[in-house]
Formats: C-alpha cells, sequence, structure tokens
C-alpha cells in the first residue's frame, strides 16, 4: 500500500510563537509546476494588529542591546540556516522553479547576506552619525536611533532572498518588524521563521504573516503604531502602492516606495535599507561643563 503524504499547514509566526490564524482559513500552495506543496495560513487584520502589538512590546528591549549583540544574533540566525540548507534548498527550488544548483546559490547569497549585515551592525553609527562642526563653546553629536516598528511587504518573486534583504537590515539597527511574505512562494519565510524561532532573536523582533500584502497592507499602513513601512512587496500594482502610502500618511510614517519592479537582490546592497529606518537625534553639550 502506498504511504499518504503528511499535509502541513503553516502557521502564522507573532511574538516568538506559531498561532493559526485568527480568521481560521488557509490557502493552498502550490510549486512552480502547480503541483500542491502545503497549506498556508490566511492572515487577518486582527492577526496583522497582533503582530504590530508584538513588534512593540520587543522593541524597547531589542533596540537597547548592544549592536555587537544584535550582530551576534543576526549572525546565529546565518548559523543556523546553514545547518538547514537542504530544506531552504528545496523550498527555494520548488517555490521558484529554479534548478537545484540555483536554488543552492540563492540559499548562498540569503545566508552571505545575513553575514554581512550582521558586520554592519556596530559600523553603521560611525558612518552616518559624528561630531558636527559648530561656531561656539559646544560640541553637536548626532548620532542614528531605530525608528521602531517597521511593517514590510516582502517581494513577491524572490521568495527567500528578497525577504532576507528586507528584515535583516531592518532589525540590525534595532527596528522590530511585521513582515507579509510571498503570497504565492511562502514556504522559504516560514521556513526561515522556524529558524528564527531556535535562533537567539527575541520573540516579537520578527512577526511573519502570510496571505495577501492587499489584505493586510492597508492594515498595517494605517496602524497609528507602525513607525515605518516598506511598500517592496507590491512593486509593479501602482494602484495599491499609491492607497498604502495614502493610509501612512494618517500619522507621517516613513514609507519607502514600491518599485516599478522588483530590486536584482543579487547585486550589492548598499546602506540605504538600514539609514530608511533610523532616526537623527542630535545633542549640544557645552564645552568645560
Amino acid at each position: 500500500m502506498a504511504r499518504l503524504d503528511v499535509r502541513k499547514t503553516y502557521k502564522l509566526y507573532i511574538g516568538g510563537a506559531f498561532p493559526r490564524s485568527e480568521s481560521g482559513h488557509s490557502y493552498v500552495v502550490n510549486d512552480a509546476k502547480g503541483k500542491f506543496m502545503a497549506n498556508a495560513s490566511l492572515a487577518s487584520r486582527k492577526d496583522a494588529r497582533d503582530a504590530v502589538q508584538a513588534a512593540r512590546k520587543a522593541f524597547g528591549g531589542w533596540s537597547s542591546r548592544t549592536a555587537y549583540n544584535r550582530a551576534q544574533i543576526v549572525y546565529r540566525i546565518a548559523e543556523i540556516m546553514e545547518d538547514r540548507r537542504p530544506q531552504f534548498t528545496d523550498a527555494v527550488q520548488k517555490s521558484e522553479g529554479l534548478t537545484a544548483a540555483r536554488a543552492n546559490k540563492v540559499v548562498d547569497e540569503s545566508i552571505d547576506r545575513l553575514v554581512w549585515y550582521a558586520g554592519w551592525a556596530d559600523k553603521i553609527t560611525q558612518v552616518v552619525g559624528g561630531a558636527n562642526p559648530v561656531a561656539g563653546p559646544f560640541f553637536n553629536l548626532s548620532t542614528p536611533e531605530p525608528t521602531g516598528v517597521v511593517a514590510l511587504l516582502a517581494p513577491q518573486e524572490s521568495s527567500l532572498l528578497g525577504l532576507v534583504s528586507v528584515v535583516a537590515p531592518a532589525i540590525v539597527v534595532g527596528n522590530t518588524v511585521v513582515v507579509t511574505s510571498s503570497y504565492e512562494r511562502p514556504l522559504p519565510a516560514v521556513t526561515f521563521a522556524e529558524v528564527l524561532a531556535t535562533s537567539d532573536v527575541p520573540g516579537g523582533v520578527v512577526n511573519l504573516l502570510t496571505g495577501a500584502a492587499a489584505t493586510t497592507g492597508p492594515w498595517l499602513a494605517g496602524h497609528m503604531d507602525v513607525n515605518a513601512i516598506d511598500l517592496t512587496g507590491v512593486a509593479g500594482d501602482d494602484e495599491l502602492a499609491r492607497n498604502l502610502e495614502i493610509a501612512a500618511a494618517d500619522n507621517l510614517k516613513r514609507v519607502r516606495r514600491a518599485p516599478g519592479a522588483e530590486p536584482d537582490w543579487s547585486l550589492d546592497p548598499g546602506i540605504d535599507r538600514m539609514t530608511d529606518v533610523l532616526e537623527t537625534k542630535t545633542v549640544w553639550h557645552p564645552i568645560g561643563i
């Protein structure tokens, strides 16, 4: 007798736990050839609110850690991904329709991207902060600080490398995030969530929702406790991107606009994705006191 497959329904990742969607709904995830892979939870607006609440609760502790410690923790994510390489390679290969060699290269690039951002954790302040020249008996010092809770609409096509490339820069500088994964290709993202849960990342620092950006996006964009939103995941949908920008204007969020098409994630990422979610604090102090 042939053995039946154990069909899995992946849950959300909120506050360090794996709850089912509040709606009770899920959707079918097929591979690039249209073959069934798994079910994924369909996040609702209530799930989005719960994720924001978890991210806000975690922000104080995460942002107050030393940059060196955050670097260690992000590096640890890369270590665990390396240990689970076969699972990631299989998920990327099936989700994106790549050859095994190409999928393995994507996993390499994703792990390397985490290590690259980990290295920036204790250096970004030196690059974008500093002492300002002033005419008077004062020290004038500027230093970057994390903006707070960042909502991320992850890329739809690049299900792993794109995801890592938007999550890592936001958390390594001290923000907490709520990320909506690729709708059609969520398996690399939920596998990444399982890595986060078994690493040193505190619960609530990264919260992952599966489902449509068109469903969770408006609630995240309009949420008054979200400080910034990245619209990369709605690249090419000008109407949705415009509506999300309007919703985000209610409390003057920082908005990273949706590009016309997804970026080439294999290129040098630069530091923009870190500086976009940093605020500059300037302190004046009299000399000699």
